[in-house]
Formats: structure tokens, C-alpha cells, sequence
């Protein structure tokens, strides 16, 4: 049975680790807690290949403790009652180290079986989750744990890893391996700090190498079509998805539009359109606003335009108009007063509707002042009258506030005007 490379090189120590210095380095907090021998249930959050099993592996051969793993994509109540029964015989004496892999997917009775074994120190958990663990792991399982998150490992930081694995490859086979120039940063860059991915597209590279003579050869166009495209660490139902519409908005917000276009570029890399295009529509009414009203029609337009086109052509609509965005005036004074107003509704603070604004033209025989008295705006100078239109209790509030920008200081300017003031 053929055992990828990824695994047969797996690191032994924590030195060999590529990345995770801020957790790994010298007189860094887990590692510190690792060679102390002492070890606590621990969660590591993080994207997949930056070294979540290896350090728990490396725990557990650093430890007396015997070492169960599960997954939690197709762990049972059943596997984990059978792990809890190992911790009452021989082979569970000196404790057991359960890593369970994608934890998230575990439900909550399935989560909640291991608490009186991992809080009575029978079963040390490591656990691991691509996740955010305060949304996808159980509560009680957090609060007897401790949370450390692996960060994205750059391409730069792989470049030993793949060297390395050429190197093995070629001495397990005995061969002399010659690589074009640009053949390692390609993977690196390619695989996008994904270690796990850039071994095995090392192994993709050697198996098929060109034969020149008593020497394989990697070449550049092999390299890169074999090269994973997994620098977006893209899930439609996670975080990462999340974390890039949050950056996309916050750049236009920021009027970075190269920052906004990347960000952009990555969603559509991945195809996601919707997304991108439902986001667009948000900026321009949150955050562009009254600033300059005509960016969200602009931004509608695009839209359609992309959805009407698809990929790859949608990107230049697209482009259009989050540059435009980018570079209008900013406001949010709209949806501030807006919440404003949905924060008092929610609170309870609304009030009879006034008399002069009901549909209604005939009066009960209790209304003791008869008649609607509307004041109709269009039958007064400049088309407005002084009246009240908020119910009686929230006569005086105010909810919008004129930006400071040109368009919202020029409606400023025409209210004043009309009210003579």
C-alpha cells in the first residue's frame, strides 16, 4: 500500500515544523508546555497543512501517553466509547492522547461523551478544526481546553520542506534529480502555504519526471500543471469565505482599491460570483451611501452585467465598478440612521400615530378636537410646512445626522434654505 509523502516525511521535532514560530519558536508558549511534559487538552484552529497533526503526533511520541486518532467526518458514538473503554486497560495505564481531527463535525452528544474523561485527566484531547472553535465546538469542551491557532504558512516558509522532499525522493529511489530553475518557488508559491499539498505535488513532479540518461528532470511546464491551486484556502461555508468578503468590504471601505481588487480576484478565482456581486451591492449602499447616491446604481448595473455575462468577462464590469467605489466619497450617516430607527422600534418606543398622518377622514364621537388638520407640503412655499410627523413620544428624536460630505452638505444647505432658517 502506497503511504504518501507528506506522511512518510512527516517531521519528529519541532525544529523541523515549518511555520508556527509564534507557537513553536524558542520560549514560545506551546512549546514550552510540551517539553514540559505536561499536557493539557488542547484545540488547534487553523487551515489545513500548518502542521495541526504533526505537533500533536510529536506530542504524543514525546509523552508516555498511548495515541487514538478520529476523524470527525465519520467518527461514532461507538469510536469514541471504545477509546473511553481502552483507559481501563494495560495499554491505556499511562493515559491516552485522543487527536480528533475536524472536530466541528462531531455533534454535540458526540462532544459531550468525552467531557468527565478529559476533565478527570483519563483522556488528554487534542483536537483540531479548520473552524472557528468558539462557533463550531461544543462550550464545555472549550472551557477545559486551550485554544491555539496555527497561522497560514507563506510560501517562502515551505521552500525547506520542498527541498527537502525532492531530496528523499530521490535518495528512497536512488536516482540524481535535476530541477528547471523556478521548479521549487512555483510549488511554493502555487500551493500557497499549504505544506501538506506542496509535498505532495513534489511527489506528482518526481513520478513524472522527464528520464535524460541516468537523471530524472523537473521541468517548469510540469511544475506547473501539477501545481494545486490551493493558495485561496476557499470554503463557500466557512470562515475563510467570510474572511475574505470582510476584507473585500473593509478595503472599498478604506478606499484601497488594490487591496479591494484582490480580494475581489480571489472570489472570482473561486467562482464565486454571487457573493461577490451581493457584497458589491452592500458597500455601495453601507458604506459609499449618500455620499454619492449614484454608486449603487452604478453598482447594480455592474452586477447585472456580470451575472448576465459570467466568467470570465464579469470581471470587467466588475472592476468598474470597485474602483469606482473605491475611490468615491464615503458615508454611512444612511445606515446608522436607520438602525437608529430600528433600535427604538425593537425597544418598544413607537406611539400612536398623529392625527394629521392616519388614513382615516371621520371622527369617533370620543375625538374631542374633529378634524385631520393634515397640512398638505405642496400648497406652501418651497413645498414644505412645519408639522409633526414622529407619534408624540418621539417627537423630538433624531435619527439622521448630514455627513460631511459634499452631497449630504448641499442637501444640508437646501433644508435650511427651505425652512428659512
Amino acid at each position: 500500500m502506497h503511504k504518501p509523502l507528506a506522511d512518510r516525511i512527516r517531521p519528529y521535532e519541532l525544529d523541523d515544523i515549518v511555520g508556527q514560530t509564534h507557537l513553536l519558536g524558542k520560549d514560545k508558549p506551546l512549546r514550552r508546555i510540551i517539553e514540559s511534559g505536561s499536557i493539557p487538552n488542547m484545540i488547534f484552529y487553523g487551515p489545513s497543512g500548518t502542521g495541526k497533526t504533526t505537533v500533536a503526533r510529536i506530542i504524543a511520541d514525546n509523552t508516555n501517553l498511548k495515541m487514538y486518532k478520529l476523524n470527525g467526518t465519520s467518527a461514532s458514538v461507538s469510536d469514541i466509547k471504545q477509546i473511553i473503554a481502552s483507559t481501563d486497560t494495560f495499554e491505556g495505564y499511562n493515559g491516552i492522547l485522543l487527536y480528533l481531527d475536524e472536530i466541528q463535525y462531531l455533534n454535540k452528544k458526540q462532544q459531550q461523551s468525552l467531557l468527565e474523561y478529559i476533565e478527570n485527566g483519563k483522556i488528554t484531547l487534542i483536537a483540531s478544526t479548520t473552524e472557528n472553535p468558539y462557533f463550531y465546538v461544543f462550550g464545555a469542551v472549550i472551557s477545559r481546553s486551550t485554544v491555539f491557532e496555527f497561522k497560514p504558512v507563506s510560501w517562502e516558509e515551505t521552500i525547506p520542506a520542498i527541498k527537502r522532499a525532492f531530496q528523499i525522493l530521490a535518495d528512497e529511489n536512488k536516482v540524481k534529480l535535476s530541477l528547471d530553475k523556478g521548479v521549487v518557488e512555483h510549488i511554493a508559491k502555487g500551493c500557497g502555504g499549504d505544506v501538506r499539498k506542496s509535498i505532495n505535488t513534489v511527489e506528482l513532479c518526481f513520478l513524472s519526471a522527464d528520464k535524460a540518461e541516468d537523471k530524472l528532470f523537473v521541468s517548469m511546464e510540469n511544475a506547473s500543471l501539477l501545481a494545486q491551486k490551493s493558495n485561496m484556502r476557499y470554503d463557500k461555508a466557512g470562515d475563510e469565505h467570510y474572511d475574505i468578503l470582510s476584507a473585500f468590504q473593509k478595503s472599498i471601505r478604506g478606499s484601497d482599491e488594490n487591496a479591494a481588487l484582490h480580494y475581489a480576484a480571489r472570489l472570482m478565482e473561486a467562482g464565486d460570483l454571487p457573493s461577490l456581486c451581493r457584497r458589491l451591492l452592500v458597500v455601495a449602499a453601507e458604506d459609499i451611501g449618500l455620499a454619492y447616491p449614484m454608486g449603487i446604481v452604478v453598482a447594480k448595473s455592474a452586477v447585472d452585467a456580470a451575472l448576465q455575462l459570467g466568467l470570465p468577462e464579469a470581471r470587467i464590469p466588475l472592476a468598474e465598478a470597485i474602483i469606482l467605489l473605491c475611490t468615491a466619497p464615503k458615508s454611512n450617516s444612511a445606515i446608522l440612521a436607520v438602525d437608529s430607527a430600528i433600535s427604538d422600534v425593537k425597544a418598544g418606543l413607537s406611539g400612536s400615530i398623529p392625527r394629521q398622518l392616519q388614513n382615516k377622514h371621520l371622527d369617533g364621537a370620543d375625538v374631542e378636537v374633529k378634524g385631520q388638520h393634515y397640512l398638505y407640503p405642496h400648497s406652501f412655499e418651497n413645498h414644505w410646512v412645519d408639522q409633526q410627523y414622529l407619534p408624540d413620544s418621539l417627537k423630538d428624536r433624531l435619527y439622521y445626522e448630514f455627513g460631511d460630505n459634499k452631497q449630504e452638505q448641499t442637501a444640508r444647505e437646501y433644508r435650511k434654505k427651505i425652512k428659512g432658517e
